[in-house]
């Protein structure tokens, strides 16, 4: 059976620069040579760490320092570590978005936390209502250990939070005394639009914590990605690393790689994953645009559907999986798994005629799965 996989959020495997990274390893191996056998330390190894700091810096506009930045173990490391730093006891809160990564809902909840999601719109998550939702914490005697957004390319929904709205997030979290941690991890996977500023460039980000991967721009199994904090945030979150460090091997030659590579490469993979975006674009318009709606993202590797209200979502899940078609189920992205008509079909992985051929399969089980 052929197999149309919009379900998880990786890039195209044609873009994985193989021969570059082969080239990268033979310069930076003999730099390090016996080296090798100490360990790397809390915030990992100083090459790639001056790479992601001239990454940022450059996107961002402002000056980083390698100082600021631990290397992890992909993004998600990070994401738990957050709960691991700041968490006191099980049933803690912590705030995110009402729809948010389902891989995080997952982590915080194993971790004991108790998620609190605050309602978002086309611009991400309001800031009144977390205002409200912090005041009625507090007076509950609940107040939350941190606030965990996605305002670039929002994953489910790949909504941009504006800047005027990031500093009303910003200053109601300052108000309340509540730190704010961004996941910022699709944020280089740029089709069109201006940029909106990080969090931790704003003024009054003293108690911002930055996450970022390598994941989206080169490969998940590569296993990288990094954590950007001023001390003493950065301080409290390494005093809850027990690992050692990350790679040293798979640092060294990335960033070796990313050193000379980085921006080329990165614009190859936006243009690679764009032209995707745009063929599922066209093919749901084609195939059901009288029946359902969409996000149009203006980056990062999903697309959030709206379904009709009449779908019955346990037939078309079992449907497209009797078909090959995989995707999100919009549940498993709701911080308290209420069952909505929305799916997420993530573009990055799957090739142009996939691409066509599954929306219309997609699009017959959603027919099919009508009530």
């Amino acid at each position: 059976m052929k197999r149309y996989d919009f379900g998880s959020g990786r890039p195209d495997p044609a873009s994985f620069p193989v021969q570059g990274l082969v080239e990268a390893a033979i310069h930076a191996i003999p730099k390090i040579g016996g080296d090798f056998v100490l360990y790397p330390g809390d915030k990992g190894h100083l090459g790639l760490r001056e790479v992601m700091a001239a990454r940022e810096s450059r996107r961002e506009g402002v000056k980083v320092s390698p100082d600021d930045i631990a290397l992890m173990t992909g993004s998600m490391q990070a994401v738990t570590l957050m709960a691991e730093a700041f968490m006191e006891q099980r049933g803690d809160v912590i705030l995110t978005e009402e729809f948010t990564y389902s891989g995080t809902i997952g982590a915080y909840k194993k971790l004991g936390a108790e998620l609190v999601g605050v309602p978002l719109d086309g611009d991400g998550m309001r800031p009144d209502l977390l205002e409200e939702t912090i005041q009625r914490l507090i007076a509950e005697g609940r107040r939350p250990k941190f606030i965990y957004t996605l305002a670039t390319y929002q994953n489910p929904t790949g909504s941009v939070m504006p800047l005027d709205r990031r500093r009303e997030i910003l200053r109601v979290a300052n108000r309340y005394g509540v730190i704010l941690v961004e996941d910022n991890c699709y944020g280089d996977v740029k089709f069109e639009g201006e940029h909106v500023p990080a969090f931790y460039t704003l003024d009054g980000a003293e108690n911002v914590l930055y996450i970022c991967s390598l994941s989206k721009v080169l490969a998940p199994g590569v296993r990288l990605g990094y954590l950007l904090a001023k001390p003493p945030m950065m301080r409290r979150a390494l005093d809850r690393r027990y690992d050692g460090g990350n790679s040293v091997l798979a640092a060294c030659i990335v960033g070796e790689y990313f050193r000379e590579n980085m921006w080329d490469h990165i614009g190859k993979i936006c243009r690679i994953i764009q032209e995707k975006r745009d063929t599922l674009f066209s093919s749901l318009e084609r195939h059901l645009g009288d029946i359902a709606t969409w996000s149009h993202p203006v980056g990062g590797l999903f697309l959030w559907l709206k379904l009709p209200e009449t779908t019955d979502m346990d037939r078309l899940q079992k449907l497209a999986g009797e078909k090959g078609v995989v995707f999100a189920r919009g549940r498993g992205f709701h911080v308290y798994g209420q069952d909505v008509k929305y799916i997420r079909l993530a573009f990055g992985y799957p090739g142009l005629e996939e691409i066509r051929e599954g929306v219309k399969v997609l699009a017959q089980c959603v027919r099919e799965a009508q009530a």
